[in-house]
C-alpha cells in the first residue's frame, strides 16, 4: 500500500519525475491518450463491433465525391477559368489565433496548411502569383509581395508567428485593395482569409470598403476556424466568393485545398484578352549580371528578359525594366489542364467483379499492381470510360491530380498512329 509521501521500501526518497510535473494536473494514462485521441479512430461495423477506422477508403470516398462534384459543375455549363490569378492569402494572427482547440493551436495548424497550400497553388497555377498579408494587433501587415517563388513565401511566414491584439478585417481588405487594384485588366483578383476571430475591430464603415472590393472586382473568400460571423459571410456573398467554417484540422486542410485550382470566372468580368508574353532565354552559367528583381550582382543562373535584356531570378515574373510578363513553355502546358480536365473514372461495381463471364484485367493497367478480390466491400477499382482500362484508386488519385492524361488514353491514341501512317 503506497503512504502517499513518496518512499521507496528501503526508506530513500523517491525522486520526482520532472517530465510529469511540467504536463499539468493529467495524470499518466491521460497524458497518452490526450495528443493520440485514439477513441476517434473507432467505428462501428454491422454487428456492432469497434473496429479501427479505414482511414485509406475514408480518403478515397471523399476524394471520388471532390471530383464527381467539380466534374457535375463543369458538365452543366460551358465554364470560363482565370489561369492568370493574383491571390492573398490573410491569415489572422490576433489574439485568437493562440487559441489550443486545435493542436498545438490554430495559428500552428494555419500555418502548416497555408504551406502546403502555396506549393500545390503554384503547381496548380503556374501562371499565377501570390502574396502574404498578416492581421496582428488591428493593424494589417504586408509579408510579401505578390510573386512566383513558394520558397519566399513560406520563408516568410514562418519568421512572423506570433500571435497579439486584436483583429481588423477592413484594413486588411483596404490593404489588399490598394494592391490588387494594380492589376491588369486580364488578371484575375482574389482573396482568401483565414480567419480565427469572432469580430473584428475597424477603424471605419466595412461595409463601404466591401463595396469598394465588389467594384474592383476582387474575389473574397473565407475560411473560419472558430464560428460563422455574419460580416464574412456578407463579404463572400458581396464579391462572389465562398464561405466556411472548419470542423477540425482535417476538414480545414480540405477546405483550404479547394481553392488551388482556379475557380469559375465571373460572368460580368470574364473578358477576353490577348496578353503579351515573353519566353526569356537562360543565362549562361558563368556570366555576371546585376539582378532587376534584387538589385545585385549574381554569378550564373536566371533568365534574360527578350524586350530590355534585363536578369531576373526566376519564373513566371515581370520584368521590372519594361514590364513585360515573362514564362516558360513548361507553364503554359500546365496550365491546359485546367481548360480541358480529364473526365472522372467510374467505378467498377461488385456485382460486374463478382460476374464469372465478365473478363477482368487482374492488374492494374498505371502501376501493373494486382487488384485485391474485394468480395462484397466497396469497389477497389476505377475504369476510364473512354479506354476502358482499369486503375486501382492510387493510380486513379495520381492521373487526376499531377498526370492529367489517362494513360489508357495516350497509350491507345499513339498505337493508332503508326497504323494510321502506314495506309
Amino acid at each position: 500500500m503506497n503512504n502517499g509521501n513518496g518512499r521507496r521500501l528501503n526508506g530513500e526518497t523517491e525522486e520526482d519525475d520532472d517530465d510529469e510535473g511540467s504536463e499539468g494536473d493529467l495524470d499518466a494514462w491521460e497524458r497518452t491518450y490526450a495528443d493520440e485521441r485514439s477513441w476517434e479512430s473507432l467505428q462501428e461495423d454491422e454487428s456492432g463491433l469497434l473496429r479501427p477506422v479505414d482511414n485509406t477508403t475514408l480518403y478515397h470516398a471523399q476524394y471520388r465525391r471532390r471530383i464527381r462534384s467539380l466534374s457535375s459543375q463543369a458538365t452543366t455549363a460551358r465554364i470560363q477559368k482565370g489561369l492568370i490569378r493574383y491571390l492573398y492569402i490573410v491569415v489572422d494572427l490576433s489574439r485568437a489565433a493562440a487559441e489550443m482547440d486545435y493542436r498545438p493551436s490554430r495559428m500552428a495548424v494555419v500555418a502548416k496548411h497555408v504551406e502546403a497550400f502555396i506549393r500545390e497553388f503554384f503547381d496548380q497555377n503556374p501562371l499565377s502569383q501570390l502574396g502574404l498579408v498578416t492581421i496582428k494587433d488591428g493593424i494589417a501587415h504586408c509579408l510579401t509581395d505578390l510573386g512566383g517563388s513558394p520558397e519566399s513565401h513560406v520563408k516568410a511566414l514562418m519568421g512572423k508567428l506570433e500571435c497579439s491584439g486584436e483583429s481588423s478585417l477592413q484594413n486588411a481588405l483596404d490593404l489588399v485593395h490598394g494592391y490588387l487594384n494594380q492589376i491588369p485588366s486580364y488578371g484575375h483578383r482574389e482573396v482568401l482569409i483565414l480567419y480565427s476571430a469572432l469580430s473584428t475591430c475597424d477603424p471605419g464603415d466595412i461595409l463601404e470598403t466591401i463595396q469598394k472590393c465588389k467594384k474592383s472586382k476582387m474575389r473574397c473568400s473565407v475560411i473560419g476556424i472558430s464560428a460563422e460571423i455574419f460580416i464574412c459571410k456578407h463579404l463572400c456573398q458581396e464579391t462572389g466568393g465562398s464561405y466556411s467554417v472548419a470542423m477540425d484540422e482535417s476538414h480545414f486542410k480540405e477546405l483550404i485545398l479547394e481553392h488551388a485550382p482556379p475557380p469559375p470566372a465571373i460572368a460580368e468580368f470574364a473578358i477576353a484578352n490577348l496578353i503579351k508574353m515573353g519566353f526569356p532565354q537562360r543565362a549562361a552559367e558563368s556570366s555576371i549580371a546585376i539582378c532587376s528583381c534584387h538589385k545585385e550582382a549574381k554569378v550564373g543562373g536566371g533568365y534574360t528578359c527578350p524586350r530590355c535584356k534585363a536578369r531576373v531570378c526566376e519564373l513566371p515574373t515581370e520584368c521590372r525594366i519594361c514590364g513585360l510578363t515573362l514564362i516558360s513553355s513548361p507553364h503554359l502546358a500546365r496550365s491546359y489542364h485546367h481548360l480541358f480536365p480529364i473526365v472522372p473514372f467510374d467505378e467498377v461495381s461488385p456485382s460486374v467483379l463478382n460476374d464469372p463471364h465478365n473478363r477482368l484485367p487482374r492488374s492494374c493497367f498505371g502501376c501493373q499492381q494486382s487488384f485485391p478480390n474485394p468480395g462484397n466491400k466497396p469497389s477497389l477499382r476505377v475504369a476510364c470510360p473512354k479506354c476502358k482500362q482499369h486503375f486501382c484508386l492510387d493510380c486513379d488519385i495520381y492521373i487526376h491530380e499531377s498526370l492529367h492524361n489517362c494513360p489508357g488514353c495516350e497509350s491507345f491514341r499513339h498505337s493508332k498512329s503508326p497504323i494510321a501512317t502506314e495506309e
